[in-house]
């Protein structure tokens, strides 16, 4: 398949994805009979769920533009071993979501976070006990993934942006601990103290190398920086990602076989992807296009969206900056910076930063 072509087979990833696509691509690299055997139990442990037969007809135009749009969502299952951060409420919630817009050529991406808190009209959806849900007037967001499983989550943000997603890849809880194990953790510097006991996390100003246990800690926290909003989160969501994109380049999984298989093993039993990324050696195609993407050439925003005038604990999107950004990413062109322009932030920018070489 030509590199850059849009939807068909190809993949990307996410919060372990980026690591996921540049290890495989080493797969492709060192190839050969050797790692026949290691390309089994690689395939043997992804575990895909198969959004276009569930969606069927009924999505936007599939546009073969060269770029590429991927639904990423983190799990926020409360079971298995997912125990320890919550109880288990009988039904698992995107705890994060994010869009990454891949520009034609694969080498500039925009990603756009989705808050959870959003109040959005969720489309008519499949139950995960097959039951038929009509559509919802001001539903929050991550109540798609609840109540319809990866497919709901899908249509819901295609019905909210009118993008087409070509894939679809979730990382859960332990998976992505086990990730940053793997890579030796990931260095950031945090310019306050962030402590948060619902999170785990604490962590004095100053440069740290985060565990698994921390960075997990870092990514789920609410109440111990800003203004405790899911907005705030998702600012050290983003500055998390761009540092973990740095260490990825760091590690050097590449020029070590050992690291490489035990990062992929890693990684392959972290994620479900749709079932068009479903094998190896489809994720690592694709990878190989993706090897010079630098944190730089990352540009992450939030969904502008304001607090909700009726729950102060929600929020709406801007409709019109919204539109702005759907415009911009279904054109293949860089979002504007009037589609943030005073909205909604959650005041954590400046919290955490990449930590310098």
């Amino acid at each position: 398949m030509p590199d850059g072509a849009r939807g068909r087979g190809e993949p990307r990833a996410r919060r372990g994805l980026t690591v996921l696509a540049w290890s495989l691509a080493g797969l492709v690299v060192l190839g050969g009979g050797g790692f026949a055997l290691a390309y089994a139990q690689l395939d043997g442990n992804i575990e895909s769920v198969d959004i276009n037969t569930q969606l069927g007809g009924d999505r936007p135009k599939d546009v073969d533009d060269g770029s590429m749009d991927i639904l990423v969502l983190g799990s926020d299952s409360r079971s298995g071993a997912n125990a320890a951060y919550g109880r288990d409420e009988g039904a698992a919630r995107s705890d994060t979501a994010m869009i990454v817009h891949l520009y034609e050529g694969h080498e500039k991406a925009s990603v756009v976070s989705i808050p959870r808190d959003t109040l959005v009209t969720r489309p008519e959806c499949t139950a995960r006990d097959g039951r038929e849900l009509p559509a919802q007037y001001r539903a929050m967001f991550n109540t798609a993934y609840e109540v319809g499983g990866p497919a709901c989550a899908v249509k819901t943000v295609e019905r909210l942006s009118g993008i087409r997603m070509d894939h679809y890849v979730e990382v859960d809880f332990t998976g992505f601990k086990e990730l940053i194990d793997e890579l030796g953790g990931v260095r950031v510097t945090t310019t306050r103290p962030i402590r948060d006991g619902s999170s785990h996390l604490d962590l004095a100003a100053g440069t740290h190398t985060l565990d698994g246990e921390q960075a997990l800690g870092l990514v789920r926290t609410r109440k111990g920086v800003g203004d405790q909003s899911d907005l705030g989160r998702i600012q050290l969501q983003q500055s998390f990602i761009k540092a973990f994109i740095e260490q990825v380049k760091r590690v050097g999984v590449l020029t070590s076989p050992q690291k490489l298989w035990s990062v992929a093993d890693t990684a392959t039993r972290a994620i479900t992807p749709d079932s068009e990324l479903d094998s190896v050696r489809e994720l690592a195609d694709f990878a190989g296009g993706l090897a010079g993407l630098g944190a730089e050439d990352v540009h992450m925003i939030t969904l502008p969206v304001r607090y909700d005038p009726v729950d102060p604990n929600r929020v709406v999107p801007l409709d019109a900056q919204a539109q702005q950004v759907w415009n911009a990413l279904r054109e293949d062109e860089p979002v504007p910076a009037t589609a943030t322009a005073d909205t909604a932030t959650g005041q954590a920018a400046d919290v955490v930063r990449q930590a310098r070489p």
